[in-house]
């Protein structure tokens, strides 16, 4: 009877300490890959950000106090992994048709008047294009989302030319400045949410210093539309609850939450892309009108000057 247990039991445990052993590999394996495809950028972007939180004027240590100083800290920027190894990829293996120029390669910062220029309008977007922005080193410069923007904010008196190919062409915005959720231009033209509010310390800083003049927002898009909203309620204005939904043509005005703010007016377009403009979702005609509507929202209705060429 002894002997029986002895040989039984072995027989019982063997399959207990085997099985594990040959289904191990394949529940830790897919554990091990499949999620470090998917969190790679967020695994980077949490371990790249020290702070991604805004401290007065202070970002990551960074003192900014004004546009320029913020402009060459964005252009700085290498927070997020991801970005940074396409953004360069891009700019080292280049498309055919500019293979003779060089690319930016770096993160793009908002582009409108200088310091010392009163900013009343701002138009949010997405993310620069690969091989536009990301290419000449300017807001939406240098592709067709762009030849469609420039051209409606010159249609409507923001802008002293249509076109916008280089960052030496001459192009001057009267009141109106340019920026994005996302300075670097992603794969697929899909940042993700960790990329986004990586960046977001950016545009933080950057609606505090345009604050004391700005009067209006155009959001370009749904994306843009969602990653703005949080921005400014966190520096100054009332965002109300549930959140504005996105349209074309959606317009709601923020009441101030300090006394140092005024009531802002956002609006809403659809995003400028060729999958839009290409398909009739988006025409020249209604860009037209709603940048119209922000621009008298913002106070903005006298022409420019014409361009001065500083290419050489």
């Amino acid at each position: 009877m002894s002997t029986v247990p002895s040989r039984t039991e072995p027989s019982r445990t063997e399959p207990s300490r085997t099985e594990p052993s040959r289904t191990e590999p394949s529940r830790t394996e897919p554990s091990r890959t499949e999620p470090q495809a998917r969190s790679e950028p967020v695994r980077a972007v949490s371990g790249a950000v020290p702070g991604p939180s805004i401290s007065g004027p202070s970002i990551s240590g960074l003192t900014i106090s004004g546009l320029t100083e913020l402009d060459a800290a964005v252009a700085d920027c290498r927070r997020c992994a991801r970005l940074v190894a396409w953004r360069e990829r891009v700019a080292a293996e280049k498309r055919a048709a500019y293979a003779d120029q060089d690319y930016w390669g770096r993160a793009v910062p908002g582009f409108g008047p200088d310091d010392g220029g009163e900013v009343s309008l701002l138009v949010v977007g997405l993310a620069p294009a690969a091989h536009g922005a990301n290419r000449t080193g300017r807001m939406f410069t240098g592709d067709r989302s762009g030849e469609v923007l420039y051209a409606g904010l010159h249609a409507v008196g923001l802008a002293n030319q249509p076109t916008s190919v280089h960052a030496g062409d001459g192009l001057a915005l009267r009141g109106t400045r340019i920026t994005a959720p996302v300075h670097c231009a992603p794969p697929e033209n899909k940042p993700t949410p960790a990329e986004r509010d990586a960046c977001r310390p950016w545009l933080d800083r950057e609606l505090e210093l345009l604050a004391p003049t700005l009067r209006a927002v155009l959001v370009l898009g749904g994306f843009g539309w969602r990653a703005l909203l949080p921005v400014l309620a966190g520096v100054g204005w009332t965002v109300p609850r549930p959140r504005p939904v996105f349209g074309h043509g959606a317009h709601v005005e923020l009441p101030p939450a300090r006394p140092d703010r005024r009531p802002l007016q956002v609006f809403g377009s659809y995003h400028v892309s060729q999958q839009n403009t290409f398909t009739g979702r988006l025409t020249p005609a209604m860009l037209e009108q709603v940048l119209g509507a922000a621009a008298r929202a913002a106070g903005l209705t006298r022409p420019i000057d014409p361009p001065v060429d500083t290419a050489g």
